[in-house]
């Protein structure tokens, strides 16, 4: 059976090899992320691309398109309106006593009719005015969702990408101490067991290799879905990068534009519109006044048998201004203002909740950025920390004091603090944006400020 010893001569050798493994995976990684870079697209150009492309997006700016012609409608209420209208009749008389008659007859009108006065019109139109407010807050909605899901997207695939390079860095450096292993094994320096040792480690490499692999395929699949082209390149964050603080740096900062979200505008407006509705029905017992004109055109033309000529052709016009005032309505008006008045407390209620949500996710939101950001000063001098670590383990195994099994810990130590350390990074970008939109103040010139942390 081999005794593991130590013997320096030959260890410092695959030390080297391992070292330089590790430089050369690290060199592979760089000229990956280079030539990449040179061809990839920025996030502010897949945004305009999925701004033109995405079907959400399209649906709900169709929708808010629409809502201007639908006012339109609505103030058509208070407008003046007019119709033509004829008629075409034939009248045919046999009575008893012997005289037959028949006639021709028909006739020509134009109607028109102009509101005067109505209160339940005008609040009609008021809130659809109020409703147009509503579409927009729901097209700003999707807006900012179609950013958050295209930066999403885009960092996912980075994420991925870091993931692959990294998990085929670590496979490589645990290859060649596979090796060495072996090596070692063979001239009776190393038992079998650095061998199992490695040979699993590796058999795990390979396993989360082509797990990357696949998670980086869905991930691009996604990104080239959303933005409607194939081989989509997201460029990498620039490096060295150093992430800024929060500004404003306090919470409540962050909480007094929170009337600007979209989810709170459109609670307010719903607010609004239901104080309108109050108002419609209260308008249900005022009198309502319109002018109504008429002007017409009427022939008759009798048969030649009828002893009576009564043909001849006649006009007539008519101005007139009618006034209905209600006078009982089966207590419906009464109920009806109880009814609003009651849906009017609830859309004060739904507003009110509306706030308090949006306050509690711009809160969490703004808590998690933070956390984030010290998630990153933490793994940073954890990757710095698990290097030096690394380095010494491969020292101590040279002199002996160290065994194969620290060696291979030390490099999954250091290539699951790098993976980690870049999906910190882009999480803290990601969410930022997530907290512009919490507290309604996200726009697209933001995903212009992401683009700038961008290789170029």
């Amino acid at each position: 059976m081999a005794v593991e010893t130590a013997t320096p001569p030959q260890r410092a050798p695959r030390r080297r090899r391992i070292a330089g493994a590790a430089a050369l995976a690290a060199a592979g990684f760089a000229l990956a992320l280079a030539s990449a870079a040179a061809s990839a697209q920025s996030l502010r150009e897949l945004y305009e691309a999925a701004h033109a492309y995405d079907a959400t997006y399209l649906a709900a700016r169709a929708l808010a398109d629409s809502a201007t012609y639908r006012v339109e409608q609505t103030r058509a209420l208070n407008r003046a309106s007019a119709s033509l209208a004829g008629n075409v009749a034939r009248v045919e008389s046999n009575p008893t006593a012997g005289s037959n008659f028949s006639s021709n007859g028909f006739g020509l009108s134009v109607n028109g009719r102009q509101p005067l006065f109505n209160r339940s019109n005008d609040a009609t139109i008021a809130q659809a005015e109020l409703s147009l407010e509503s579409s927009l807050a729901d097209l700003d909605t999707a807006e900012q969702d179609l950013m958050l899901r295209v930066s999403q997207a885009y960092f996912d695939v980075l994420g991925a990408q870091d993931t692959l390079q990294t998990t085929k860095a670590n496979k490589a450096a645990i290859s060649e101490q596979l090796a060495s292993a072996k090596r070692n094994f063979e001239v009776g320096t190393a038992t079998i067991t650095d061998t199992r040792e490695a040979q699993a480690r590796f058999d795990l490499a390979s396993a989360q290799e082509i797990a990357a692999d696949n998670d980086l395929r869905t991930k691009q699949i996604a990104l080239d879905t959303l933005i409607g082209r194939n081989g989509v390149q997201p460029r990498p964050l620039a490096g060295p990068l150093s992430l800024a603080p929060l500004v404003p740096g306090n919470v409540d900062s962050w909480l007094t534009s929170t009337d600007e979200s979209p989810t709170v505008r459109k609670a307010l407006v719903g607010y609004d519109i239901a104080k309108l509705e109050t108002d419609k029905a209260r308008a249900g017992r005022l009198p309502t006044v319109a002018l109504t004109g008429s002007a017409g055109r009427f022939n008759t033309q009798a048969s030649p048998q009828t002893l009576i000529n009564q043909s001849g052709s006649a006009t007539a016009t008519s101005v007139s201004i009618v006034m209905n005032v209600p006078l009982f309505t089966g207590h419906a008006t009464q109920n009806r203002i109880k009814e609003t008045l009651l849906l009017e407390e609830q859309s004060r209620n739904q507003l009110e909740a509306a706030r308090r949500g949006v306050a509690q996710t711009t809160r969490v939101a703004y808590f998690g950025v933070q956390s984030l950001q010290a998630q990153v000063k933490a793994l940073e001098a954890a990757e710095s920390s698990s290097r030096l670590a690394l380095e010494a383990t491969r020292l101590g195994y040279k002199a002996g004091v160290r065994v194969n099994l620290d060696v291979l810990n030390a490099q999954t130590q250091l290539f699951t603090t790098r993976r980690d350390l870049a999906k910190a990074r882009y999480d803290v970008v990601v969410d930022t944006l997530r907290l512009r939109q919490a507290a309604g103040t996200l726009k697209p010139d933001d995903v212009l400020t992401v683009s700038r942390l961008l290789a170029g």
